[in-house]
């Protein structure tokens, strides 16, 4: 595995940063009394959306793996949590290649120990913000073929991206270098779902410095446009499950989720 080591990294423990807080929504340990802080307030759904959304990641990637897909850009990777992305998909194939992108250099810290590769295989890691897509492709390139099919990952990401940092854009810009048969695994927080717990959600990471953009479904489905959506479509995270596996049990759920297939 590689790391990008232009620049050690420097963190900053005096505000809050999203994959800390989602670290500490996991139960993890690598997070600050201010990331604790923000957690501390949340209402008990959101350690709720935390679980299902990383179930969500692993079921969708496993899927795709077995349907022959080994290569992977993962954006907002967020501190590593066992399983991690590669290790769900080299199970299946132990020659994919794997992309993670964050930008809390947290995230770099751990990357070289906890994100290493089978020998088969391969795992980069770049320290990166997804609204500078063109370096995340750019550097990408140097792992990944894009003349051939990769899984765009975007967990629990674009909700952290406002509207008018043209969350839609962004993500439609990195479609575009995908080739065919690429696709786009995507999760995002419902703000039309539960729509209280959503604005309380929202206030609190406000409060700890962190803008928030929850989504309606047919926002949610922006995303996805042009594309064609996998079997169960665009559903909760609870509900998604791909064919031959077993569907998650019935939960309720504040997160939208969805793979879709480019043409």
């Amino acid at each position: 595995m590689t790391t990008d080591h232009t620049q050690p990294p420097q963190i900053d423990t005096g505000r809050a940063h999203p994959a800390r807080v989602y670290d500490w929504l996991l139960g993890g340990k690598d997070n600050y009394p201010v990331d604790e802080a923000v957690g501390e307030t949340l209402p008990p759904e959101a350690r709720d959306a935390a679980r299902q959304n990383r179930a969500f990641m692993n079921r969708a990637v496993a899927h795709l793996a077995a349907r022959g897909i080994d290569q992977f850009l993962d954006i907002g990777t967020g501190i590593p949590t066992e399983p991690n992305l590669h290790q769900i998909v080299q199970r299946t194939v132990p020659a994919a290649r794997v992309v993670y992108a964050d930008n809390d250099p947290i995230v770099l810290r751990h990357a070289e120990a906890l994100l290493v590769s089978s020998p088969e295989g391969a795992t980069d890691y770049i320290q990166a913000d997804v609204r500078e897509p063109g370096e995340i492709v750019r550097h990408a390139r140097g792992i990944l073929d894009f003349d051939r099919p990769i899984a765009l990952s975007l967990i629990a990401l674009m909700h952290f991206v406002p509207d008018d940092q043209d969350a839609h854009g962004i993500v439609r810009g990195l479609v575009e270098t995908l080739p065919a048969g690429s696709h786009l695994v995507l999760s995002h927080a419902a703000l039309d779902l539960f729509p209280e717990l959503a604005e309380q959600v929202i206030a609190q990471y406000a409060k700890g410095g962190i803008r928030l953009g929850f989504r309606t479904r047919a926002e949610v489905a922006r995303f996805f446009d042009g594309l064609e959506l996998v079997p169960p479509g665009l559903v909760t995270a609870t509900e998604w499950y791909g064919e031959g596996l077993e569907p998650p049990a019935p939960e309720a759920s504040g997160i939208y989720a969805g793979v879709a297939r480019i043409p």
